[in-house]
């Protein structure tokens, strides 16, 4: 009997994909087929009889929320003063110049080219 390889092929078993939702709700019992899910995104709940590959409304329960984030975000605003770093006190933080050009050497310059 010879094994097929079939790439991008229709997958036969894998992780149910509820069980990392936020809308799934899990039971399981001590037998592997003890499995009850219910999925609380719909209205009314429905129960979930097969192990779900792809949803097109699932939001990852370990990611945090917008709420969490912003507690997490450092605030960088330019209120804020650091104390310089000894020995780094302006090291690759050259300013450049401004190169500012007079209007009246700009204009004599066009009258020139004007009248050759």
């Amino acid at each position: 009997m010879v094994n097929v390889n079939v790439k991008n092929g229709t997958p036969v078993a894998g992780p149910h994909l509820c069980r990392n939702c936020t809308w799934g709700q899990f039971v399981t019992g001590y037998r592997e087929t003890d499995l009850f899910v219910i999925c609380t995104n719909s209205s009314p709940n429905r129960m979930v009889p097969f192990a779900v590959r792809e949803c097109t409304e699932h939001q990852d329960r370990n990611r945090p929320d917008w709420e969490q984030m912003e507690k997490l975000a450092i605030n960088l605003t330019s209120e804020t003063q650091r104390k310089p770093t000894p020995g780094f006190r302006g090291a690759g933080f050259a300013s450049v110049p401004v190169i500012v050009e007079d209007e009246d050497e700009h204009e004599d310059e066009l009258e020139e080219v004007a009248r050759s």
